[in-house]
């Protein structure tokens, strides 16, 4: 259905290109600033578009060919949960999805930190699962060390890495179902401000983690926010239909086409029964402008300041394309052909392309009856605006049935 062909877009600070900070217009001087992150923001939720990620690491920065960092692109950010929660007030519709590591951040503290900011959104939030594989990041906490200081992990650290977020994930999970729904009952007459008997333990013990206890915030809006993985690795694949809500996927990438990897997720998904198809959202870099010619001459220009191209396979593991509006409608029409339920768009320049996507796509889309006008309608959570299933605690209780 056209009005649920899903519309995300992904932030990283200036734009995904590494020289977007040089660019006039970039604003790179109000990167560490409120405005910046709530203008952007606020743009992509007056004009439609469904979500956006906010991306984040437990690294300063990329590094360079040297093993240090690479001080030609953009050096330090801003915590993306702390970012979307401030700006949570600011927006009505949009859902805001920051990307919260579960390598070396307790799992209580990501549950609760997501579901304080689904309370802030009015059940807007997601939650983007990310594993952080480096030997720098985890020198920050001095708990564990890691073989290598690369992106790269080998596949003895790469298959640790994965199963410890499969328990991560699960005891977020069972930590959002804690509390009933009706936890809080505010008996004036009894002085009962909750009903113990409605808050649950999340009782799990694994092999990486183990919790005892209720989470301390109440359930959330939407009970349990949707979980985005990025699966553009086998592993995470499989991580990502055990896990995930929606699964990120990257067209291209290890020479796999929309239709292949849409297929690759609904076999994944057959091994367990109990788990429903989940909407499969492409990731694009997008580099927008009046005419090819423009767009491509721009993306040289940056390619040239940074001294190397960006593309697939090049710093980049999403396709990167220097294109029109109409002609990104056109790749976006054949990935729901394909089977594909959205796109993430990475905007190369921040915040030149992201409001290009907001002012010129939203509308381009909504002509070409790849998407129903969302702008006035009124505001739901995140999970039926993806067209996602309600979530259903575990703990659940079955409504009597009366003769």
């Amino acid at each position: 259905m056209p009005d649920r062909f899903a519309l995300v877009t992904a932030l990283r600070g200036a734009g995904w290109h590494p020289a977007a900070w040089r660019a006039p217009d970039s604003g790179a001087e109000r990167l560490r600033s409120l405005r910046h992150w709530r203008d952007v923001i606020v743009e992509q939720d007056r004009l439609g578009v469904d979500a956006v990620t906010v991306e984040d690491s437990f690294t300063a920065g990329p590094l360079g060919d040297d093993g240090d960092l690479d001080v030609t692109t953009v050096v330090g950010g801003l915590d993306a949960l702390l970012v979307t929660a401030a700006v949570a007030p600011a927006t009505r519709q949009i859902g805001l999805v920051p990307t919260v590591s579960v390598t070396h951040t307790e799992p209580f503290h990501v549950a609760t930190s997501v579901q304080t900011l689904d309370h802030l959104s009015s059940g807007r939030a997601g939650w983007r699962l990310q594993v952080s594989p480096t030997a720098r990041e985890a020198a920050l906490f001095g708990r564990r060390t890691f073989p290598t200081t690369t992106s790269a992990p080998d596949g003895e650290t790469a298959a640790a890495l994965f199963a410890e977020a499969r328990e991560v994930a699960e005891v977020v999970s069972r930590l959002w179902d804690s509390w009933d729904d009706d936890a809080i009952i505010r008996d004036v007459r009894t002085g009962r401000f909750i009903d113990r008997d409605r808050i649950h333990n999340a009782e799990f013990r694994g092999e990486f983690v183990s919790v005892h206890g209720a989470s301390i915030v109440p359930r959330s809006p939407q009970g349990r926010p949707p979980v985005f993985v990025l699966a553009h690795r086998a592993d995470a694949a499989s991580l990502a239909v055990d896990v995930a809500d929606v699964v990120l996927v990257t067209p291209g990438f290890d020479g796999r086409e929309a239709p292949d990897l849409v297929t690759e997720i609904r076999h994944l998904e057959e091994t367990d029964p109990s788990r429903t198809s989940r909407p499969v959202i492409a990731d694009l870099a997008v580099l927008i402008e009046q005419s090819r010619a423009l767009a491509e001459d721009e993306l040289a220009a940056l390619d040239e300041a940074a001294g190397r191209p960006y593309a697939l396979g090049s710093g980049s593991d999403a396709a990167v394309l220097a294109t029109t509006v109409p002609e990104l409608v056109a790749r976006i029409g054949s990935l729901r052909d394909a089977g594909i339920a959205g796109v993430r768009l990475r905007p190369l320049r921040t915040p030149r392309d992201s409001t290009a996507i907001a002012r010129q796509l939203v509308p381009a889309l909504v002509t070409a009856g790849l998407r129903a006008d969302v702008s006035s309608r009124p505001v739901a959570d995140l999970r039926s605006r993806l067209g996602i299933a309600p979530a259903v605690s575990r703990h659940a209780r079955t409504p009597e049935v009366r003769a």
